[in-house]
C-alpha cells in the first residue's frame, strides 16, 4: 500500500513540472501576440519619431506628416 501511494505522489510531481511547462508557454505566446499588436498599433508612429530624432542628430528640418496623412510618411531635410 505505501509502494502504492509512493507512486502515485511521484507521477503528481512529474505531472506538475509538465503543466508549468505548458503554462509557460501559454503565457509567451500571449505577450507575443501582445507585442505583435502593440507593434502594428504603433509602428507608424515609432517610424515618426525615430524619423524626428534622427532628423534632430543631423541638424535637419523634421517635416511632420500632414493633417490625415498616414503616420510613418514624416520626412527630414538636411
Amino acid at each position: 500500500m505505501l509502494s502504492l501511494h509512493t507512486n502515485l505522489m511521484i507521477r503528481l510531481r512529474s505531472e506538475e513540472k509538465g503543466a508549468t511547462a505548458v503554462e509557460y508557454g501559454i503565457m509567451v505566446a500571449l505577450i507575443a501576440v501582445v507585442i505583435i499588436v502593440a507593434v502594428t498599433l504603433l509602428g507608424g508612429t515609432l517610424t515618426d519619431m525615430f524619423t524626428q530624432t534622427s532628423c534632430s542628430i543631423s541638424s535637419g528640418t523634421f517635416n511632420p506628416p500632414a493633417a490625415g496623412a498616414a503616420a510613418g510618411t514624416a520626412t527630414c531635410t538636411p
